[in-house]
């Protein structure tokens, strides 16, 4: 267990969103970076799996409207006392159909670690259950943004869906991890849809196509098993890439931030 995951539990809630809220665009430099892709004008932005709320509270200085969706009970009551007026949250999971599902967790964590799952792998020992709800049957309008961080059930979330990127063409930041699950169905489902992928290696957006997600992440796996403060610091190391961002084909993320010329990254 890392040493965030230790301390998290003794601090008051909203203390640990205000630290989330710090580290993360150093943990994940797609939030930083979240002004290549968020349309300006951002109109309603959705984050699935919300957590203490980094990426909730990013975008509600952006987008008119934010609509948040998480199934921890304790942390979607968390969210609504520290989330921004503009912050709507929906305490539920994301499926492809509605109904009820267990949500399991870690041996001694209840969705502080942020390692929550419908699907059940070898380090969940407990769960609970919560309601499902397709993002499709919110029936939000004007969706310009969706993040999505699901751990396994990405392709229930995407084809509860359908119909909000059919109409609304939003743009889509997925945390994909080979090691939960193969990432080729969701890319494949994804580009039926009409987008392309662009990942964030280092300091410059590069197509999906050039870059061999499953292959990095296997050679960085140790990364990723280092906890939020570790790789929110500035520690040399390479980065564990696991945040897709996907959009409309044609459109580009931050045009002017692309490098001339396509390069393959090592690793």
């Amino acid at each position: 267990m890392t040493l965030a995951a230790r301390v998290g539990p003794l601090l008051p809630e909203h203390v640990v969103g205000r630290i989330a809220q710090l580290l993360y665009p150093r943990y994940e430099p797609e939030l930083a970076h979240l002004d290549d892709y968020l349309p300006r004008g951002c109109r309603t932005a959705v984050d699935i799996g919300g957590w203490y709320g980094p990426w909730s509270r990013r975008l509600a200085s952006r987008a008119r409207d934010v609509v948040t969706i998480e199934p921890v009970p304790h942390l979607a009551r968390t969210l609504r006392r520290i989330t921004p007026p503009n912050v709507r949250v929906v305490q539920a999971a994301t499926s492809d159909r509605p109904g009820t599902a267990r949500l399991w967790f870690p041996e001694g964590d209840a969705g502080t670690r942020g390692l929550s799952s419908l699907i059940r792998r070898d380090l969940h020992t407990h769960g609970v259950d919560v309601s499902c709800v397709p993002l499709d049957d919110l029936e939000l309008r004007d969706v310009d943004f969706i993040k999505i961080d699901v751990d396994g059930s990405e392709l229930a979330t995407l084809t509860g869906a359908s119909r909000t990127l059919a109409r609304d063409r939003p743009a889509l930041l997925i945390e994909l991890e080979a090691r939960i699950q193969p990432t080729a169905p969701i890319i494949d489902l994804l580009a039926g849809h009409g987008y392309a992928g662009w990942v964030l290696p280092e300091t410059t957006w590069l197509p999906l196509r050039d870059f061999d997600l499953t292959t990095h992440q296997e050679a960085t796996s140790h990364v990723a098993s280092h906890g939020l403060l570790r790789r929110a610091l500035p520690f040399p190391g390479p980065r564990y890439v696991n945040s897709v961002l996907f959009l409309p084909e044609g459109r580009r993320p931050s045009p002017a931030r692309l490098p001339t010329a396509t390069l393959r990254p090592h690793g």
